[in-house]
């Protein structure tokens, strides 16, 4: 199953990235795009001592709602062996607070599956649209169309490399019109080695109904002690 090795989080957003693209096809003759081997396949959480907690900073900004701040944690927590991690998250507060499961052996940073299923239903809350529709347009936007590149962060002070993953799912929906309001969306995943857990940021954004005008909606999560790279 396409990327549950490395990334066992039992998730209905995970049932389908982890789905392969190709069903037929032999387990070690898949390919993967540098993209998926980033978000979903490397071990973030290796080499993190337990117990720890992941901090991280939730923002919704935008011309279509009220604004709000809100927070995410990721707690990690030593195995039966000692070793990191099982992982338990908290993703926002109050009526905002979605379930999220809890993932034994954690090797990847389930913070961004958690974003990612907050951001499916929010997509359907807001366009009305199919759950499985926008994941699956956010799996193949992720394996065909993202770009990475290198990118300077500012952490703690101090200046720490890192990449970025960009893609826009529906541009090219074939459903485009029935929400052609929020089909600009993009999202942008930034990596970095040098903060704990991998995860530096997430964002999203659908752009206002003309150049001049402010985004509808962003979301920006960020590791505590990041500095929101400029855009």
């Amino acid at each position: 199953m396409r990327l549950a090795i490395a990334f066992p989080l039992r998730l209905s957003l995970c049932a389908l990235l982890c789905a392969p693209l190709a069903p037929h096809a032999e387990a070690d003759k898949r390919d993967f795009s540098a993209a998926e081997r980033l978000l979903f396949m490397t071990p973030q959480l290796q080499g993190l001592q337990a117990p720890m907690l992941l901090r991280y900073t939730f923002g919704k900004t935008g011309s279509l709602e009220e604004a709000f701040a809100d927070n995410v944690t990721v707690a990690l927590i030593a195995k039966a062996d000692g070793s990191c991690c099982d992982a338990k998250g908290v993703f926002l507060s109050g009526a905002r607070k979605i379930a999220v499961p809890d993932v034994p052996a954690a090797e990847g940073n389930p913070v961004i599956l958690y974003f990612l299923e907050h951001d499916v239903r929010e997509m359907k809350r807001l366009a009305r649209g199919s759950e499985y529709h926008f994941r699956k347009r956010i799996r193949m936007a992720i394996y065909q169309d993202a770009e990475v590149r290198d990118v300077s962060l500012r952490y703690q002070g101090r200046t720490v490399k890192g990449k970025e993953i960009a893609f826009s799912p529906f541009l090219d929906d074939p459903n485009r019109p029935k929400y052609e309001k929020f089909a600009g969306k993009t999202y942008r995943f930034t990596l970095s080695d040098a903060v704990p857990g991998g995860v530096y940021g997430i964002r999203t954004s659908i752009p206002g109904e003309s150049a001049a005008a402010q985004p509808l909606v962003v979301e920006e999560l960020l590791i505590d002690g990041a500095k929101a790279p400029a855009r």
